[in-house]
């Protein structure tokens, strides 16, 4: 757990920026050698599901998970996650998940794209090591289940939460615009959107931009 950081990364090479000794960014290791790589995102699954399932108490039914692994609150970002696996001989030997959430944080850079801490929307401060120790016990849950081969529980419960699921909405891809409706998250994580012919289209991180 870093108390400040200031060189913080994202997906695609995106900033993440924490004001010092307000907000939670730590980093998990786990060894998921039981987990094929061609099932890797089931750890992503896994891990999003920790955070939503801690801090869904405190916040509510304006909790989702924005995919692949933001954790959003309403239209707004309160946090996110990047893994990094290590894979050797076709499994996965180490992985490497850092995480970064607004908690304290009341105050930020002009730019950054739409961020909400848990500050603003509950107006008290929070204990850090509590809300820590929180997300590192619904992560352990999940990734035991996981590691049990309940792999339905999850890929159902990470859909369950998702943020626009089945809500016709605006989306970036190839530089045009289009109107679609997430509909499901395949095995490997492409993510599934309904266009308005009712075409199922797969995307990946890089070929499809949410518009706000």
């Amino acid at each position: 757990m870093a108390e400040n950081q200031y060189a913080g990364r994202g997906q695609q090479q995106n900033g993440w920026f924490a004001e010092p000794g307000k907000n939670l960014t730590f980093s998990v290791l786990l060894k998921p050698h039981f987990l094929p790589v061609t099932e890797q995102f089931d750890l992503v699954r896994a891990v999003s599901l920790g955070v939503f399932d801690a801090l869904e108490p405190l916040l509510g039914a304006g909790l989702k998970i924005k995919w692949p692994n933001d954790i959003y609150y309403h239209d707004r970002k309160l946090g996110g996650m990047l893994i990094e696996n290590m894979i050797q001989g076709g499994q996965i030997k180490n992985a490497i998940i850092g995480i970064g959430l607004n908690i304290n944080q009341e105050n930020f850079a002009p730019g950054m794209a739409n961020p909400v801490s848990v500050k603003q929307i509950l107006h008290k401060d929070y204990d850090l090591r509590t809300i820590l120790s929180d997300i590192c016990s619904h992560i352990e849950a999940w990734y035991l289940k996981l590691k049990a081969g309940k792999i339905a529980d999850v890929r159902n419960s990470y859909l369950s939460r998702l943020y626009w699921l089945n809500e016709e909405k605006t989306f970036r891809t190839k530089g045009q615009q289009i109107t679609g409706t997430i509909k499901n998250v395949c095995y490997n994580g492409l993510l599934v959107v309904e266009n308005n012919i009712g075409e199922e289209l797969e995307f990946s991180l890089k070929e499809i931009e949410f518009v706000h």
